[in-house]
This record gives structure tokens, sequence and C-alpha cells, in this order.
């Protein structure tokens, strides 16, 4: 990095404002005597800490020879209100020629790409080159080694995480409504099985809900790096948001931007699970890949490309892994949404029944997990998991979980409250539904306001092959809003997300 002259000496403030990246507001003033404007990044320097920031300019907010701090900005110097930081403006980044090289196509070396990942979580990129970075993977893919170079940069660039017994995880790559619940039944399987299962995982990106966003209904998800140890030592499954654990910092860096976009591209995908895994330590993985109509896969040969992609990246970097091709073609279970998919993953480990779909899908991803270990033979793992599940050691499990992590074992689904603004389709016609659009149903539920909205969502009545009489509910939508009720009304209308077809198609003439 280029720095110019000696750095200048402000006194600060602290701002309660945090919009996931270091801010500095300076007065328009001070702000051009530096040579800076609104978007610019600056080095802010106390003692021997330094951090990078991004620019904002008042006239009011701050007076000249003052600078506001946001707290995160604050936070990574250990400033308090008065101290006096030196601001410095700063040139073009060591890597940038690099992240031009990888916007016209060409080939990075590590170096080159270990230069571009550490520059982003440095802070010394905005969005929009950090933006660019994601987007030129949608048109000029990664090499298979410029994806290692990646993912091992994305490891060695945060926190690594050991224990002292093997690691075991499940990961789905997502993009099928309803698929976060699956991992509150497929955890606590594999971990009343006797084998170690820290899940982190990340909150939703294009989906109704993250599995971060639905266990978070049920108990904390922000833990600690010391927490997480000391509660999978513990009670041996752990569901947690890895988003402030420093594992990867770069992927949660490039998570909030793909989000915004709404893109994931594939072997970004690759390298953000990849990369969180071996930070965690996990040494035997499982990956879910959804395939079908309406999900991120939408062919076979599609998921055998993407899966080759995981299992050749994964010999590189040492770890055993599992990728299972699953139906995607409909949702996963009955709902979408935070609360409601925490209530049907409850109702299920309570009940020991529900959903085929869901309760299918966990119990064959943990037998999978399984196989790894050695405790099941391959092509039996899923008849232990079953038996694991139906005996109920797993919603005991599932107990010790919510409450290590702070939650109330001994919660029900009715205490789990649900958008108190409902609208319900009905069926215009007798007949069957022949089709459940994933897309529209995700965009329907995030319009309620999932995921942040924890109780907002959708509940599906009716599901591909189900028989219908004209009147009967095809899909009930949750919102805390009334006015985002109104918006996703609209959409469902528009969007038609489940049809609907009888005997009679048309008649001629």
């Amino acid at each position: 990095m280029g720095l110019e002259g000696r750095p200048k000496l402000f006194e600060v403030r602290v701002v309660d404002i945090d919009l996931h990246r270091n801010l500095i507001i300076m007065n328009t003033s001070d702000a051009r005597e530096l040579g800076v404007v609104a978007n610019n990044v600056v080095l802010v320097t106390l003692g021997d800490k330094s951090a990078y920031a991004t620019v904002v300019t008042s006239e009011t907010i701050t007076q000249p020879g003052v600078v506001a701090l946001s707290k995160q900005t604050a936070s990574a110097l250990g400033v308090s209100e008065g101290d006096k930081v030196g601001v410095k403006p700063v040139g073009l980044p060591a890597s940038f020629n690099a992240l031009k090289k990888r916007l016209h196509g060409g080939r990075l070396s590590e170096g080159e790409m270990k230069s571009i990942i550490r520059d982003v979580v440095d802070g010394v990129y905005g969005e929009a080159e950090i933006a660019a970075f994601l987007v030129s993977q949608l048109y000029s893919e990664l090499g298979e080694e410029e994806l290692s170079y990646l993912i091992k940069a994305m490891v060695e660039t945060g926190s690594r995480v050991t224990f002292e017994e093997t690691v075991y995880d499940v990961h789905s790559i997502g993009g099928v409504p309803g698929n976060s619940k699956v991992a509150l039944l497929t955890v606590p399987i594999v971990a009343a099985s006797g084998l170690l299962i820290p899940k982190t995982s990340s909150r939703a990106i294009t989906s109704p809900a993250g599995t971060a966003d639905t266990m978070e209904v049920l108990a904390r998800v922000d833990l600690t790096m010391d927490e997480i140890v000391e509660i999978a030592r513990r009670v041996k499954g752990v569901l947690a948001w890895g988003g402030k654990l420093n594992l990867a910092p770069a992927d949660d860096i490039f998570v909030n931007i793909e989000r915004r976009l709404s893109i994931d591209p594939d072997q970004q995908m690759v390298a953000s699970i990849l990369s969180k895994k071996i930070a965690m330590g996990v040494e035997r993985l499982v990956i879910d890949m959804p395939v079908g109509r309406g999900a991120k896969v939408k062919d076979a040969s599609t998921a055998d490309k993407l899966a080759g992609l995981f299992i050749r990246q994964a010999g590189l970097l040492g770890l055993s892994i599992k990728v299972a091709l699953t139906y995607g073609g409909q949702p996963i279970g009955t709902t979408a949404g935070p609360a409601l998919e925490a209530r049907e993953a409850l109702e299920a480990l309570i009940e020991r029944k529900g959903s085929r779909s869901l309760i299918d899908k966990a119990v064959l991803l943990a037998g999978l997990v399984l196989e790894l270990s050695g405790r099941a033979q391959p092509g039996q793992g899923e008849d232990i998991a079953r038996e694991v599940f139906l005996s109920g050691k797993a919603y005991e499990k599932f107990k010790q979980i919510v409450e290590a992590q702070g939650g109330n074992p001994n919660v029900k689904p009715d205490d789990i409250q649900v958008g108190s603004h409902t609208f319900t389709l009905s069926s215009p016609l007798e007949g069957a539904v022949t089709h459940i659009d994933n897309a529209a149903v995700s965009l329907i539920a995030r319009a309620c306001g999932a995921p942040y909205d924890k109780g907002a969502g959708v509940r599906l009545h009716a599901k591909v092959g189900y028989r219908v009489n004209k009147g009967d509910p095809l899909i009930t939508l949750y919102s805390s809003s009334a006015s985002r009720l109104e918006t996703a009304v609209r959409l469902l209308r528009d969007l038609n997300p489940v049809v609907v077809e009888g005997m009679l198609l048309k008649t001629l003439p």
C-alpha cells in the first residue's frame, strides 16, 4: 500500500453506527485539506494500531479537527472518546494490478490472490471493488489452481480452530426454501451418535432463512469461539453463526455483497464453504446439493460438474468428503421463514414424525456422516440415523444444544411466535398440485420480511402430488407488517407459486 506524507492528528468522537465496515466521518474542509473525498479509504492510526476506513464527509456532523469513527472502527483501534488519532490518505493498494488482471480474465498466481484477499480483509477495498471481484467470476471462472489459492488465502487471513478429536460437518449449498431447518435435525442425530459436529452457518443470502437465522429463534447463535469450543466438547453439537468468529473473514465480507446483489457464483460458493470448514477444523464433510427445477443446481450434469469441483478441491486440501445430490424440485417440508421453520423442526423432533421431505433428508445426511466416520457400513448409515431419530435421542440432544446456547430446552412449537398478519390463498379448482415454484416461494417469503422479520414466511398446505378440492388452502403468508404482507400478496398473485391442475386442460374450438 502506498502512503503519502505524515498522518494528521484529529480528536475522536465515536458514533453508534455499524454498516459492517470501518467508517470515518470527516469535516469537508479537513477532507479537502487531506486530498480525499467521500468513499476514499484512509489509514487511521493510534499508537501501534491501525485500521483502514472509508471516508464520509459532512459540514455539520463533525467540526474541523474532529473525526467521528463508527463503533467498528473505534473497536479495531481501541479508541475512546477524546483520543487523538492519525489520519493519512492512502494510494492504490499493492494488489490493485492483480485485481485488474482478474477483472480482465487473467489467471492469478498464489501471491496475487493472497494479496487481494488480504486487502479485502484489511478494509482497503470498498464495496465497488469487492463487487467487481465477485461479479467477474460470473463471466470468467477461476481456474482450479486459482480456486485453491483463493480457499487457502481465505483460511490464512483468519483464525483457525483445532479439536482433540475428528470434526464432522454437513453443509447444504442451499437454494431451496425450507432447507435451513434440516440441520436442526441432522446435527443432533450426529451428535447423539457420539460424533463431534460444531456446525457454523451463515445467514440467508438469497433464501428466506439460513440455518443461523432459524436456530436463532430458539437460542443464541452469536457465540464466541471459546463458547463454541466449550459447548462442542461438552455436548458434541453446536448450531452457531460464523459471522463474528474471524473464520475466513473475507467470506463474511463477500457474503454481505453477494446478498445485496442476489448472486452466489459457483466457485466463490465452493471457496466460501470449504474455507469456513477448514478454519473450523472440519476433517470429514458431507455436502448437500439440492438438484431440480427452481434450485441453484437445475440438472444432473450441472450437479456432477459442481460435485467434481468440491471433490477435487477437498482432495487438494486434505478433506474427506461426500457430496449428496438431493431432490430440490420443491421446498423442503411445509414452511419457509425462520420462526415457521423452527416450529416445524421442533415438532418433528418432539413427535418423531412430520414432513417426509424434511425427516428423510435429515436422516439421509446424518447417515452419510455416520458412514464417513466408520460408525456405519456403506449403505447402512441411513437406517442407524433413523433409529437415533425415532428413539428420541436426537430430541434429547437438541435440548442439550439449545440449553448450552442459552435457549429454553423445554420450548414448545406453540411458544414460537409467527407473524400476526396473514393471508391464505385457496385453490381455484379441484385437482392436484403439479408444481411449486421454489424461486417464487423464496421471493414471496422475503417480501413478507424474512429472514430479518423472524416471524415472516410462508406455509404450504399442499405439496406436489397432493389432491385438493376447490377452496382448500394452498399457501399462507405471514408477516409482522401489514404493508409488507400487502406487497407479498400482490407478488403471490403475480407469480402463482402453487400450480393446481384438473383433468381438463382446455377445450377446442
